[in-house]
């Protein structure tokens, strides 16, 4: 089993929230704290230790009492250039990443991931979950590829894929052993991977009940 302690968690804060209008997406309020605290205060009891990527307002987010990093990336390059910043900066054998914008994501996201990667030996786990397609209405699981662990002796890989211009997600998993964990099981909250673009849609979030 992978222990608790050998998992460092980082919160996935640095993007431009351009659907949000520009707004600094981590920041904005969700029952009544940070998107961003909220996701940590979520995810700490899960993980040994925490950190927060983040490309500004750095001084609103260390208030929260975890380390934060900016992307080592220029303009904002996506979820990935957060990827590197926490395989750089990580000092465990893991990395549980987590975006800021998804409030209600398992309690047991860990350890579910965890178990899948030791299971199958692989060297990232991410998890997947029920979506209806926009088309037709037909609710398929897929993958949630910002909700992955991933082993820190992935950081090479990921320094070249990057800096050979690579910015999907997939692109760069498809490249390792990948275990995925679908969270459809009786119990799982449907609402679970919901995440808020736009602040409508976490108005919405707010007034699914407390979960």
């Amino acid at each position: 089993m992978i222990d608790t302690h050998d998992i460092t968690g980082l919160i996935l804060a640095g993007g431009r929230g351009s659907r949000m209008g520009g707004v600094d997406k981590g920041l904005q309020n969700f029952r009544g704290l940070p998107l961003a605290l909220h996701t940590l205060m979520r995810l700490q009891p899960q993980v040994g230790d925490v950190m927060i990527n983040a490309n500004r307002n750095l001084a609103a987010y260390e208030s929260f009492g975890v380390p934060v990093w900016p992307d080592g990336l220029a303009d904002y390059a996506g979820p990935l250039a957060g990827f590197l910043t926490g395989l750089e900066r990580c000092e465990t054998p893991w990395l549980l990443t987590v975006p800021c914008d998804t409030p209600l994501f398992p309690p047991d996201l860990a350890a579910r991931l965890a178990q899948a990667a030791m299971r199958e030996g692989a060297d990232i786990a991410m998890a997947a979950a029920p979506e209806a397609d926009e088309r037709d209405g037909t609710v398929r699981v897929r993958t949630q590829p910002v909700f992955c662990l991933l082993r820190v002796t992935l950081l090479e890989s990921l320094v070249r894929f990057t800096q050979g211009g690579g910015r999907k997600i997939d692109r760069w998993t498809e490249q390792h052993a990948c275990a995925v964990v679908p969270f459809d099981q009786p119990g799982d909250d449907p609402y679970a991977f919901y995440n808020a673009n736009t602040l409508a849609e976490l108005h919405a979030l707010e007034g699914l009940g407390h979960r």
